[in-house]
């Protein structure tokens, strides 16, 4: 019988949406007090050009970008993250339509796992009514898609910024790691 053990930690990412850089700005605040500094922040690109599945209710053209926190933690509070952000987003929405739309997951040597509250087949409920969703698995030296994987997320320019981060961990990885 195989034996349980903590999660290793890994990389926290946040995906954000945003019509206006100020909202976007004021929301990694939030986050940044919540969680510690960032280490890596994505080009911003936009969203709208892939999808216009958000624009009414941003009522806008909608950007995203990316962002990584520089402390690793344990994956299991991916869920408390979750809620963290859809507690974030209602604080700025106005007459219901969201200013911010927020996308924690975690970055590993293996996998990017992105929480939502939205049930599929493919996904895992955790608790409290999120699930957690494996976007993107990293093998044979890069990241390579599902079916379900958002457009966005299949694009060269998000996988380099993803490998970018997934390089940042595997350091920091490798110093705990060697101090055991």
């Amino acid at each position: 019988m195989g034996k349980a053990k903590n999660f290793e930690p890994e990389k926290l990412i946040c995906a954000i949406l945003y019509t206006d850089e100020a909202d976007a700005e004021a929301a990694l605040a939030k986050l940044r007090a919540a969680y510690g500094e960032t280490d890596l922040t994505s080009l911003p690109y936009c969203f709208s050009d892939i999808s216009p599945y958000y624009d009414g209710e941003m009522g806008g053209r909608v950007y995203r970008k990316i962002v990584s926190f520089s402390e690793c933690r344990d994956p299991a509070e991916l869920a408390a993250i979750k809620i963290f952000t859809n507690a974030t987003e209602q604080e700025t929405a106005v007459s219901g339509g969201r200013q911010i739309n927020l996308d924690p997951g975690f970055v590993s040597a293996g996998r990017l796992s992105l929480a939502t509250t939205k049930n599929a087949g493919h996904r895992i409920p955790l608790h409290d009514g999120i699930y957690a969703e494996l976007t993107l698995f990293y093998a044979r030296g890069g990241w390579n898609p599902f079916p379900w994987t958002y457009m966005d997320f299949k694009m060269p320019a998000v996988h380099l910024f993803l490998s970018q981060v997934r390089s940042i961990y595997m350091k920091q990885r490798k110093s705990w790691l060697s101090s055991d």
